[in-house]
């Protein structure tokens, strides 16, 4: 790799690695909101888009006055809504709901099996062949995963929503792998900050919208759940949002996969010492073999 790559492929991991560190402060964040305000998910959902809106529209005006700016096409604004409304309307809304039920190490390694859920979809609906080592690396996933949802079942015997939890976040996986396919497509096309402001507003219009037509009004909200809607917003979401579609830009999408699976270990580290959550033996063995099973799913073909 000569000097120029390796130095862009430097700038990207490190961007990628701190987008995906931040990424991960999302269900901390998520939990210690429900336990200090007994808010529910719609509602720290919405506050979250609320503040997180002005910085996407900001964007997407920027993008949108430039003078080398290329209009989407009609095609391209139902693909960009679609995806926006799937992968961070859908997606966020069944992860927030899931957060209320199961712990926060359990919900990043669930959520973390959308890069194989990826790969099922692009062989089923684009017919991408699996290659043996992605099979192995599925087949590492899932047993990473049943051993840590074994470990977590036993650790919560009591809780009849576990279940109902683990379901909302597996959603929030596969819902969230349509929209990596989706943009997976068009990104190319119209630019990865582009596609994220345009796409993001759509989500957050979407989850804006649903808490009104929920019934809810606009009301004095305590400052402890502003707080933790403005955390969400900035650290957790805008900020990573933008790290990960430029580390897309500079490394590629196989290489972004590979790092970004520091994503479920920073989540465990954060839940075990912010929010007490115990650190099981099999909660080690699973993260590290779905770990293991994410990192062959994008090493075979890396783009740098």
């Amino acid at each position: 790799m000569k000097d120029a790559a390796r130095k862009i492929y430097i700038t990207g991991s490190l961007i990628t690695f701190a987008g995906a560190i931040l990424f991960s402060t999302k269900a901390i964040f998520v939990k210690l909101a429900f336990a200090a305000t007994h808010t529910d998910a719609i509602t720290l959902l919405a506050l979250r888009m609320v503040f997180a809106l002005p910085f996407y529209l900001a964007i997407a005006f920027f993008y949108s006055s430039r003078d080398t700016n290329v209009k989407f096409t009609n095609r391209q604004w139902i693909i960009v809504i679609a995806m926006g409304l799937t992968g961070y309307y859908l997606s966020s809304l069944f992860d927030f709901m899931g957060l209320q039920f199961i712990s926060a190490g359990l919900e990043r390694l669930i959520l973390f099996l959308y890069p194989t859920f990826a790969v099922l979809l692009n062989a089923a609906v684009f017919k991408h062949k699996i290659s043996r080592m992605q099979m192995l690396a599925l087949v590492l996933t899932y047993i990473g995963i049943g051993i840590a949802f074994y470990g977590e079942l036993k650790l919560d015997a009591s809780n009849p929503d576990f279940l109902l939890g683990s379901f909302l976040i597996f959603l929030c996986a596969l819902t969230f792998s349509v929209y990596l396919v989706g943009s997976g497509k068009l990104i190319p096309m119209v630019g990865a900050t582009k596609f994220t402001a345009y796409a993001m507003t759509a989500a957050s219009v979407g989850v804006i919208s649903h808490y009104f037509l929920s019934g809810n009004k606009l009301h004095h909200f305590e400052p402890t759940l502003l707080q933790y809607g403005v955390l969400l917003a900035i650290i957790a979401t805008v900020i990573p949002t933008f790290l990960i579609s430029n580390g897309l830009k500079k490394i590629g999408s196989n290489n972004v996969a590979i790092i970004s699976s520091i994503g479920p270990v920073s989540t465990i580290l954060q839940a075990h010492f912010i929010l007490g959550e115990p650190l099981t033996a099999t909660q080690i063995g699973g993260t590290f073999l779905v770990i293991a099973g994410v990192l062959l799913t994008g090493w075979r073909n890396r783009d740098i």
